[in-house]
Parts: structure tokens; C-alpha cells; sequence
């Protein structure tokens, strides 16, 4: 049987207590499964605002998505981790990655490093976090047992490995960074990129007994009927690819609410992606398409659910 459905929304934009927690209740109304925040200088710092998020909800997990470990020292990160999960009743899930914006370690006065070093630092966070919040010594205490849950995110080969050895749950971004880029920008990578780089984390976790959640992060949801006319704007940014593959892209859902179903479930059938994250300025937009999808995949559907994805 496939996972359950999960569907997470970034919160990104800095707001008042108010309009923070008005944001978060809204999210929660919506139907959303987590509530995450980023881990960018300019956005909110992710642990007061996830203990915040917990006050204002009952129902959602609260996360990462995803801590910059270049920003954090591991025993520091691991009194953030213990209190935030204390605090929010054992409803964090902690994601982590290595960070991709030169310019903000350059503003922080933090270095930056070679991509291999920072996926070394990933290393050691992820095995000095493991270590110290699975020591009963440690304090403060974790509210969940053994651990926090914990998302890794990436797509190079190393970070997959240590996500196949580590990660409860495998996030993938469909894009990477952009060459000699210092400010983040990212380019997709196509559908074929994607399918390989899900066989080789498949190849590297084969040794587990319980294969990780697959997560992916939607950077577009465009409710049209029109799919090649919304998508116009976005070509100017990708000036090598057609319109039809554009529309490809595992990381944009363009379409009217049936094509936009379709397309989840397809996500799903293809990569085994049963995670769905989106971005703030999405969710509203996609806020319909979790209650089809949910709805194609009750128990008295389950042929749908297991056969070819389609909109039901």
C-alpha cells in the first residue's frame, strides 16, 4: 500500500504575532498536514516561529524546510531542537541541508566552503544531532522518542547518501543552483533528471527495511485553462526549454483543477512522491487540489489509487 497524502506549506514572509498566527490558523483551515518555515536571513528565524505556529494550532506538524547547516553549530542546534520540540507538544520534524546562498553566509560573516565541504558539515550535524539527542544525558530533552523526525534536503549524489542512510523523510528539490550564482537562483532540472536522481537514492537506500517519505517542493500551482499561455512569463527565466517542457517540469502544476489532480497523482505514480510541499504565495491555489486528491484516494477508491493516476 502507498503512503498517505501529506501536504506541507513554506511560510516565507515576516509578519506580526497577529498575522502570523492568523496565517498559520489559515493554513490549518486549509487542510495543510505541516506548517514549515525556510531558513533564509530575511524570512523568519525558524524555531520561534514554528513555537509560535504551535500556540496558534492544534493539528499540524511544524518544521524545518530546511535548516542551513553552515549557519549552525551542532550542540547549539540540538538545545534548539530539544526546547522547539518540547515546546511544540513533540510536533517538529526537522529538516536540514547545506545551504545553497553564498551571499547570505557573506552577510552572516560565516564561510561558505566548497560544495564538499558542506555537505561534510551536513555530515557531522546530522551525526552529532543524532548522537546527542538520542543520549538520555542530553538536556533539554526532545519531546519524541527515539528523535525528532528528520527530512534531509538535496539532489547530489553524497547528500543522497547520507539522506538514504539517516533520513526519515528524502526530500528532492527539482531544481539546482544556477552556475556561479551567489545569490541562490536555481534552475529546474527536467523530468528525466529527476527520474534518475530518484533510482539512485532508491539504489542507496535498498539496504532499509522502511523506505523514507518522498517529499517534493512545487515552486509553481497555476489554476488555467490556458496551460501554455500561463506559462509564457516563466520561459524568459529558462530560455533553453519549450513550452512543453516547462509544463513538464515535476516542479510546476499548471491547469484546471482535474489536470492539476492528475498531475499529484501522476508525481506519485512516477517518483513515489507522496509529500507535497508549496510555498506561501501557492496556498491558497492549492488548497483544492489536496481535497481531490484525498478524495481519489479514500479507501473505496483504492483502484483508482493504485492503478493509473487519474482524476476520479
Amino acid at each position: 500500500m502507498p503512503r498517505p497524502f501529506r501536504f506541507g506549506v513554506n511560510l516565507l514572509e515576516p509578519a506580526s504575532a497577529e498575522e502570523w498566527r492568523a496565517k498559520c490558523r489559515r493554513a490549518e483551515e486549509l487542510g495543510y498536514d505541516v506548517i514549515l518555515v525556510p531558513d533564509h536571513l530575511g524570512m523568519p528565524a525558524p524555531f520561534p516561529a514554528l513555537v509560535a505556529a504551535a500556540e496558534a494550532t492544534e493539528r499540524p506538524r511544524l518544521g524545518t524546510f530546511t535548516l542551513n547547516a553552515g549557519f549552525w553549530n551542532p550542540a547549539l542546534l540540538a538545545r534548539e531542537v530539544a526546547t522547539t520540540d518540547a515546546l511544540t507538544g513533540g510536533r517538529l520534524e526537522l529538516g536540514l541541508g547545506t545551504g545553497y546562498v553564498r551571499a547570505e553566509h557573506e552577510s552572516a560573516g560565516l564561510p561558505f566552503g566548497s560544495p564538499g565541504e558542506r555537505v561534510d558539515h551536513l555530515r557531522r550535524t546530522v551525526e552529532e544531532l543524532t548522537r546527542l539527542l538520542g543520549s538520555e544525558d542530553h538536556q533539554p530533552r526532545a519531546a519524541q522518542r527515539p528523535r525528532v523526525p528528520l527530512l534531509i534536503g538535496g539532489n547530489g549524489d553524497r547528500i543522497l547518501r547520507l539522506s538514504a542512510e539517516h533520513a526519515d523523510i528524502a526530500a528532492f528539490t527539482g531544481a539546482r543552483t544556477a552556475p556561479g550564482s551567489t545569490s541562490g537562483q536555481l534552475t529546474p532540472i527536467t523530468a528525466e533528471e529527476l527520474d534518475e536522481r530518484v533510482a539512485r537514492y532508491r539504489k542507496f537506500a535498498a539496504h532499509r527495511e522502511e523506505p523514507p517519505e518522498f517529499n517534493l517542493l512545487l515552486q509553481m500551482v497555476i489554476g488555467t485553462e490556458d496551460r501554455e499561455a500561463a506559462v509564457q512569463p516563466f520561459l524568459e527565466l529558462v530560455p533553453d526549454m519549450t513550452v512543453e517542457q516547462v509544463l513538464d517540469l515535476p516542479i510546476t502544476l499548471v491547469g484546471t483543477l482535474d489536470e492539476l489532480t492528475e498531475q499529484v497523482l501522476a508525481r506519485r505514480e512516477r517518483y513515489g512522491f507522496t509529500y507535497f510541499t508549496v510555498l506561501e504565495p501557492c496556498m491558497e491555489a492549492f488548497a483544492p487540489i489536496m481535497e481531490r486528491v484525498r478524495g481519489a484516494c479514500r479507501p473505496h477508491r483504492e483502484k483508482a489509487c493504485r492503478g493509473r493516476a487519474r482524476v476520479v
